[in-house]
């Protein structure tokens, strides 16, 4: 049965939503730095490294650095997660050359102040497949579909299955084991906000209310939805039969108008 969540919404105020904004500028110009930096032969490894200058020169911290997970022998050790081809979420950079035609979702969250800004792109490296451009644009309108459907009084799972549905109506799959979430004083706040919809056991919905802060993040797949781990450390997420996934991710704040992006430079 579904559940409804109420008791755990965490309500910003305006100075606190403004205070994410200025986070969310800095993670925006590293997102944008490094779209810049891509072409085939450079290294996510170096991409971290221009992240990481950019993050100090503004006086953040890199929220994903060091952090530590249950099923994880390391924490992490990067200041960006650099996801290239299968890889869905949680790659770690390195020294290894992009080559023409491959994918990489470079996701950034950055602390700034006290409080918190996480967004993400998948960028081409070059020209690829038209397959894969579509997955691209496909996802990155999935992301756009749930900010314009934003109101105060909608639950969450009426944009979900809106989401979902128009995933699937291209063909693609949605990944389940890793959604959105509140975002605020600390990355990962309650609640957990899917890209899908499902009634059955464990689903929790919620009901939009203005001043609420949610990172929204379709990561989407080109064949089957189902991910597994890639390898012992316990970070890279890849996709179980081997097709390539893109992630698209942008913190909001609702409004009494709608949603107002965190992360989009403003």
């Amino acid at each position: 049965m579904m559940k409804i969540a109420d008791a755990q919404i965490v309500i910003k105020s305006p100075r606190e939503i403004e205070l994410m904004r200025a986070a969310g500028r800095v993670v925006h110009r590293v997102l944008d730095e490094l779209e810049a930096m891509i072409c085939p032969g450079v290294t996510t490894a170096e991409l971290d490294s221009r992240a990481a200058e950019l993050i100090a020169e503004a006086g953040g911290t890199a929220l994903f650095k060091g952090v530590r997970q249950q099923q994880a022998k390391i924490p992490f050790p990067a200041c960006i997660c650099a996801s290239v081809n299968e890889q869905v979420v949680h790659g770690i950079p390195d020294d290894r050359p992009l080559k023409p035609g491959e994918i990489v979702s470079v996701d950034c969250g950055v602390r700034l102040k006290g409080y918190c800004g996480d967004a993400a792109r998948t960028f081409a490296v070059g020209t690829p497949a038209p397959k894969i451009q579509r997955l691209l644009d496909v996802t990155r309108a999935a992301l756009e579909l749930a900010i314009e459907e934003i109101a105060p009084g909608r639950r969450w799972s009426q944009i979900a299955r809106k989401m979902q549905k128009w995933i699937e109506q291209h063909g693609f799959g949605v990944v389940r084991e890793f959604v959105g979430h509140g975002i605020g004083q600390q990355m990962h706040e309650e609640l957990k906000v899917p890209n899908y919809y499902d009634r059955g056991q464990g689903y929790v919905d919620f009901e939009l209310r203005a001043g609420m802060t949610l990172a929204i993040e379709p990561m989407v797949t080109a064949g089957r939805p189902e991910v597994v781990l890639a390898d012992q450390t316990g970070w890279p997420v890849v996709t179980k039969d081997g097709s390539w996934a893109a992630h698209f991710e942008h913190s909001v704040a609702v409004t009494e108008d709608g949603a107002d992006v965190l992360t989009d430079g403003r």
